[in-house]
This record gives structure tokens, C-alpha cells and sequence, in this order.
């Protein structure tokens, strides 16, 4: 089924357009990667999905009008921003009393499995964690939470690599289980590769380009293209160039020029980094996006 689902979707602060006319669609059992600058409209998409924020357009999420059914829907969703606000003098214990009473999908028994694998212990306040153990702490009550949808938004922000590979891995091994479906934001583009299966690019408020990992993979070839053949690899208009230890390294979209056996002929080809495709695509404003975007 059909977890998100916007069309035409816009948002303005003032003169400011922080959504402009988006058209998104994400199924069940995907996990789905927003990438964006600062301001690029991450968090406002985020909102309007959560109902937080009002819009313009049409928007359902599991079914519902996120902004008059927000109840009903947030029984059926679980959400991580990139601060984990919670009280400084709970323990954890009475964190853990609190959720099972207000949430009847949470299950305590679980939450206290997954945060028996860490060095959190029940008598702790919050204020004696660290920011990490913070976020090991709200992401064991999120994965003990029977939902459907689980959106974050920039959940591992000023974690260092350890809590940030645990984190993921904790993700993918103890709450994802092929039919839940997440939505996350993130900086740190390379380290969810192994995580999403679909990505979106956004950039002032407009879908760049929207694709699953297999189509991303499948259709952007990066050329390390030997000195004697720059210039005619450049007469096929990559969509990037960059210089990497003296050597050109090319870019190119295969729906414009799908010829690999002739781009191997020019030097090693291999499959782009999502960063530096996301930095290419940000610098070609006539890129067109895979599917499913504005």
C-alpha cells in the first residue's frame, strides 16, 4: 500500500517558499532517504507528514489528512528529531512508566531487551547520559512502539562513528522488519547507503530527483577517464567534472548518453558516490529526476 502520499504540496513562511509544489509517493516496506541542504525544505516536508504544520495541496499519510486527522494517525506513527527532547531529571525507568501509559502499542518488555544491550542502566537519569545514550534511549522506546511509519529526522546529529554505526544497525536488525516503512533525513549521506532503499534529493523547497538505490545504480556511471580522451568524453556533456590526484573524473546520466561501452572505452567506470552525485545533481538545475517527483 500507499504510506505517503503527496501531490502538489507547498508550504511558505512569508515571502519564504519552503515547499514548492512537491509530488511524492512511498510505499510500504521501503526506507527512504531525504537528502537536502540546511533550509532546503527536510524538515517542513517532515512536519507536514507528522501533521505539525498546515499546507496547501494534497497530502495523505497511511490514508489520513495528516493536519485534521493528526490523533488517529500518530497512533499509527513514531518520530525522532534531530534533538532527543526529553526530560533531564526522568530515569529511565519512569521514562519507560510514563510511555506504557500514554501509548498502548508500547511494549515495555521490549524496550528494556534493547536497552539491555547497551550500558544504560533503569536507575540513570537522562541528564547523566550521554548525547549518544540519549539517542539509544529514544530509539529503544521508538523500536518497542508497534507503528506503522517511523520518521526521523537527522537522528544520529552530533553522534560520533560508534553510536552512529549502532544506531543504524539497531535499525535495520531490530525494528525493520520488510513491511514498516521509514522516512529519515540526514547529513551524513555515505553512512546510510546500506540502510535506504529509495532517496530524494531537495533543494529550495523543490524535488531534485527521486529514485530507488537500484535505479540510482543503474542509470549514473562515473568515468576516471585516461588524459588522451578528456576532451572527447567531455563532448558528451557530463553533468560533472572533477579533478581527483590530477586525474578527470566525469559524471555522466545514462538516460542521456547510455552508451557504457564507450565511456569504458575513455577510462575505469564505476558507480557514483551518493555524495558526489548529490553535490552534481544540486549543480544541474535540468536534471530530471527519476520518478515520482516534482
Amino acid at each position: 500500500m500507499t504510506v505517503i502520499e503527496a501531490r502538489g504540496l507547498s508550504k511558505s513562511f512569508g515571502t519564504t517558499l519552503a515547499l514548492d509544489a512537491v509530488s511524492l509517493q512511498v510505499e510500504a516496506g521501503r526506507i527512504l532517504g531525504v537528502i537536502g541542504p540546511n533550509g532546503a525544505g527536510k524538515t517542513t516536508a517532515l512536519n507536514a507528514i507528522l501533521g505539525l504544520t498546515p499546507y496547501q495541496g494534497e497530502l495523505k499519510v497511511l490514508g489520513r489528512d495528516p493536519w485534521n486527522e493528526r490523533d488517529r494517525l500518530m497512533r499509527d506513527v513514531c518520530f525522532i528529531s534531530d534533538v532527543a527532547v526529553l526530560p533531564r531529571w526522568i530515569r529511565v525507568s519512569q521514562l519507560l512508566d510514563y510511555v506504557a501509559g500514554v501509548h498502548p502499542r508500547f511494549e515495555r518488555a521490549k524496550a528494556e531487551g534493547f536497552l539491555a544491550k547497551t550500558s544504560i542502566r533503569q536507575y540513570s537519569r537522562v541528564q547523566e547520559l550521554s548525547k549518544g545514550m540519549v539517542a539509544q534511549l529514544h530509539l529503544a522506546i521508538v523500536m518497542a512502539i508497534d507503528a506503522r511509519l517511523l520518521v526521523l529526522d537527522e537522528p544520529t546529529l552530533g553522534l560520533d562513528l560508534l553510536f552512529r554505526k549502532q544506531f543504524y544497525d539497531s535499525l535495520l536488525n531490530d525494528y525493520f522488519d520488510g513491511s514498516r516503512t521509514i522516512v529519515l533525513t540526514t547529513h551524513q549521506v555515505e553512512e546510510i547507503l546500506h540502510v535506504i532503499t529509495d532517496v530524494v534529493f531537495i533543494n529550495r523547497g523543490r524535488i531534485v530527483l527521486s529514485c530507488s538505490m537500484d535505479e540510482l545504480q543503474s542509470r549514473y556511471a562515473e568515468v576516471a577517464v585516461r588524459p588522451e580522451h578528456v576532451e572527447k568524453a567531455r563532448e558528451l556533456q557530463p553533468i560533472q567534472e572533477r579533478q581527483v590526484f590530477g586525474r578527470s573524473i566525469l559524471l555522466f546520466d545514462l538516460k542521456t548518453h547510455g552508451n557504457l561501452a564507450l565511456l569504458a572505452s575513455f577510462g575505469e567506470v564505476r558507480t557514483p558516490g551518493i555524495a558526489d552525485l548529490f553535490v552534481a545533481v544540486m549543480g544541474n538545475g535540468d536534471n530530471e529526476p527519476c520518478r515520482g517527483a516534482s
